[in-house]
C-alpha cells in the first residue's frame, strides 16, 4: 500500500452536516425540500439545493414559483449565465437550484450578515451512488472557514433506495406501522452509506474489466502497429512475401492432401484454392511427376512456380519499383484489415457478457476467442497480400503533350542535345508518373 499523508484544511470546518431525512414518497420529499428552502430563507440564509438531473431542477424551480420564492436555476441550460448566477448564490435570501455538475468547484462568496445568519445552507434532493458526488455538495458550503450546513432528504423511491430490495420495504412498511414521516436515525445514514460501498465496489470491479478488456486490444494493437512501423522503416519486403507464399501454399497442401496416398487427394479443390491467390490459367492441372513425390515435392513444386511467375513480375517492372508495391500493398492491406476487425471485435465485446448465463467468465471467453480471431486477421493480411500483389498492375500514364513551340526565342541559344521548356530555360526530361492498379 502507498502511504498517504493527510493533509489539514487551510481553516478549520465548522459546517453542520445534519443527519439523512427519510420519506416514503418522492412528491412528500420535494414538499420538505420547499418547506426547508422556505424556512432558511426566512432566516436570510442562502440555499444552495442540489439535484441529480436537469429534468428535477426544472421540477423544483416550478414548485419555488407556485410558491412565489424567488430563485435561480443553474444547469446544462444556463451554462452561458453560470458566473453570474453563482456570483449572487451567497448574497441574503438567495436560493440557487443546481445539478451536480453545474457549478461544481466554485467558490460561492457569502454576503454581507450572512456569516452571522448561519452561512449557506444546501439540501441535497438524492443520495448519489459515490460519495464522493455527495462530498463535493456538501463541500460547496464552509469553505475557509465559513460557517454552513447540510442536509439530504430521501425518499423510498430515489435509485439508491432501489438497492436495498427488501430492506427498503421492511422501512415503509415500518413507516406504515407507526405512521411516522420522515424517519431520521444514524441507522439509516448507515444502511445509505453501505449501500453506496457497494455500488462504489461494483463500478470500481467493472472498470478494472474495462482496463482488462482494453489490455487484449492494446496488445494487439501494438503486433500491428509494429509491423507498419518496420514496414515504413524499410524492411525486406521481399522476404516476408516469399514466407506468406510458402505458408499459402503449404496450408493448401496440407488441406486439401491429407491422406497418404495421391489417389486420393483433392486435386480440383487445390487448383481452385491456388486460383485464388496466384495467376493459374483455367484448366491448369498439376505436374504428375510432383504427385508421384509426396505432398512435400508438390509443395515445393508449387512453391517453385509462384515465385518464378513473381520474379518475372518483378524484371517486368524492375526491383526498386517492385520494392515500393510491396509497401504499398502491405500498408494497405494491414489497414483496411484493420479497421474491419475493430469494427468486428467492437460487436463482439457488446455481446460477450451474455456468456455468464452459460456459466462462463466472459473475460477469460474474450481473451481465448479474441486470440483466435487475431490469428485469423494475420492469416487473412498475409492471404490478401499475396493475391494482391499477383494481380496488381504498373501502368504508366502517356507522357504530357509537348507544349507549343515559340516562333520567337528571346533565350540563349541552348547546346546541343538540350531541351526546354517553353522559357528558354534547359530542364531534364521528367519520368512519367505512375499509377497502381490491382484486379
Amino acid at each position: 500500500k502507498l502511504e498517504v499523508v493527510s493533509i489539514p484544511t487551510n481553516q478549520p470546518m465548522i459546517r453542520d452536516d445534519h443527519p439523512d431525512v427519510i420519506y416514503k414518497t418522492e412528491e412528500s420529499k420535494f414538499e420538505a425540500v420547499i418547506d426547508e428552502v422556505l424556512e432558511m430563507n426566512k432566516r436570510g440564509r442562502p440555499v444552495l439545493v442540489g439535484t441529480v438531473s436537469v429534468e428535477k431542477s426544472e421540477r423544483l424551480a416550478r414548485m419555488l414559483e407556485k410558491r412565489g420564492l424567488p430563485h435561480s436555476v443553474l444547469n446544462a441550460k444556463q451554462h452561458e449565465r453560470e458566473a453570474e448566477i453563482v456570483k449572487d448564490a451567497g448574497q441574503t435570501g438567495a436560493v440557487m437550484i443546481a445539478t451536480n455538475m453545474a457549478g461544481r468547484g466554485t467558490d460561492i462568496v457569502l454576503g454581507d450578515g450572512v456569516r452571522e445568519a448561519g452561512g449557506l445552507h444546501i439540501i441535497g434532493t438524492e443520495r448519489h451512488e459515490s460519495r464522493r458526488i455527495d462530498n463535493q455538495l456538501r463541500g460547496r458550503s464552509g469553505r475557509q472557514g465559513d460557517p454552513g450546513s447540510s442536509r439530504f432528504f430521501i425518499s423510498l423511491e430515489d435509485d439508491l433506495m432501489k438497492i436495498f430490495g427488501p430492506a427498503a420495504d421492511r422501512i415503509g412498511k415500518l413507516m406504515d406501522q407507526l405512521q411516522v414521516e420522515p424517519i431520521e436515525h444514524r441507522w439509516v445514514a448507515g444502511s445509505i452509506e453501505s449501500a453506496q460501498k457497494k455500488v462504489e465496489g461494483f463500478n470500481f470491479d467493472a472498470r478494472k474489466h474495462v482496463v482488462e478488456y482494453d489490455d487484449v486490444m492494446n496488445k494487439q494493437r501494438e503486433i500491428i502497429y509494429g509491423e507498419r512501423r518496420k514496414i515504413l522503416e524499410g524492411a525486406d519486403t521481399r522476404t516476408n512475401v516469399e514466407s506468406y507464399i510458402r505458408d499459402l501454399i503449404d496450408k493448401g497442401v496440407e488441406v486439401h492432401c491429407q491422406s497418404r496416398h495421391s489417389e486420393n487427394w483433392d486435386l480440383d479443390g487445390l487448383v481452385r484454392y491456388l486460383s485464388a491467390y496466384f495467376p493459374i490459367p483455367p484448366g491448369s492441372q498439376l505436374p504428375p511427376e510432383a504427385l508421384a513425390k509426396g505432398r512435400e515435392s508438390l509443395a515445393d513444386t508449387v512453391h517453385s512456380s509462384a515465385m518464378s511467375a513473381y520474379q518475372a513480375k518483378e524484371d517486368q517492372v524492375g526491383v526498386e519499383l517492385m520494392r515500393s508495391v510491396e509497401r504499398w500493398v502491405m500498408l494497405h492491406t494491414i489497414d483496411t484489415k484493420w479497421v474491419d476487425y475493430l469494427t468486428q471485435m467492437e460487436h463482439f465485446r457488446e455481446g460477450i457478457g451474455l456468456r455468464a448465463y452459460g456459466q462462463k467468465d466472459p473475460l477469460i471467453e474474450y481473451k481465448n476467442e479474441a486470440f483466435t480471431m487475431f490469428q485469423e486477421l494475420t492469416a487473412s493480411i498475409q492471404a490478401d497480400i499475396v493475391a494482391n500483389m499477383f494481380r496488381v498492375q504498373v501502368q504508366q500514364e502517356p507522357p504530357p503533350a509537348p507544349a507549343p513551340r515559340r516562333l520567337v526565342e528571346t533565350g540563349p541559344a541552348q547546346p546541343a542535345g538540350a531541351t526546354t521548356n517553353g522559357s528558354g530555360n534547359g530542364t531534364a526530361r521528367r519520368e512519367r508518373p505512375l499509377s497502381l492498379r490491382i484486379g
